[in-house]
């Protein structure tokens, strides 16, 4: 994924909620949000290229999510697929917290990544850039693009923002989608400097981004009640933006 705002635990009725969009080639081979064939009590879209996904959740109470780092370093050669962090943790049974530790053993050795890892437990966040790091995360709104934890960008401000909007009850979680619907690139001044150059720093900066070639996907939200069944929506998008469909998905045990 690209953008995300998560919930833990600031909500009364959610214990998670977590908003996002995938921005990703239109070429790119990917699946929609389903029930996996290799582990059905997983409910997640799957990238077809190298087998892994971007967020999914398990009906046993686990859910990962994953972006990319924009900065400008040499991917190391042979490096393993990030989607597998995603779909390796959700088929498992291994702690989040232990996923974690474990993970910073071998965390240089995948280009860039931040990793959101939730067992029912604790929430967890890994990242290789620019070294490996591991917090576990209290309660709260968090949200990541493509840097590190809370970096303040515009586009993951405004869907921060609206997830606060949804924890403090003054709007419905399906709000998420306008807020990750939401086309406006940043002002000039606002803009980050990642290595890319103005024009396409500008191009990235919006929460939604159309274009025929590269742009979002995907956006999708999933809600966890505290006592209950998790819920997975996804809206899927071609290029320019085009609507493919939505889907909920139930992650039942």
């Amino acid at each position: 994924m690209c953008l995300i705002a998560c919930a833990f635990r600031a909500h009364p009725t959610f214990e998670l909620i977590l908003a996002g969009n995938r921005d990703e080639f239109h070429a790119r081979p990917t699946a929609g949000a389903a029930a996996w064939d290799d582990a059905l009590q997983v409910v997640g879209g799957r990238d077809l290229e190298a087998g892994g996904s971007w967020l999914a959740l398990s009906g046993q109470r686990r859910l990962a999510a994953v972006t990319n780092v924009r900065r400008m370093a040499q991917t190391p050669h042979g490096a393993p697929s990030r989607g597998a962090l995603v779909a390796d943790f959700v088929r498992g049974d291994v702690s989040a917290a232990a996923a974690a530790q474990t993970l910073l053993g071998v965390a240089q050795t995948y280009a860039g990544f931040n990793l959101l890892l939730w067992d029912g437990v604790t929430l967890e966040y890994v990242s290789n850039r620019p070294a490996p790091r591991h917090d576990t995360l209290p309660p709260g709104v968090y949200g990541l693009s493509n840097d590190a934890l809370d970096t303040p960008w515009p586009k993951l401000l405004r869907l921060r923002a609206a997830m606060h909007d949804v924890t403090a009850q003054r709007r419905p979680v399906d709000a998420l989608f306008d807020a990750l619907a939401d086309p406006q690139p940043a002002d000039a001044a606002e803009l980050p400097d990642t290595g890319i150059g103005t024009e396409l720093e500008r191009f990235l900066s919006p929460p939604f981004i159309r274009d025929t070639r590269y742009g979002t996907r995907a956006s999708t939200v999933v809600t966890v009640p505290y006592v209950g069944t998790a819920t997975l929506t996804e809206r899927r998008f071609g290029p320019d933006g085009h609507p493919l469909g939505e889907r909920t998905l139930k992650a039942a045990p």
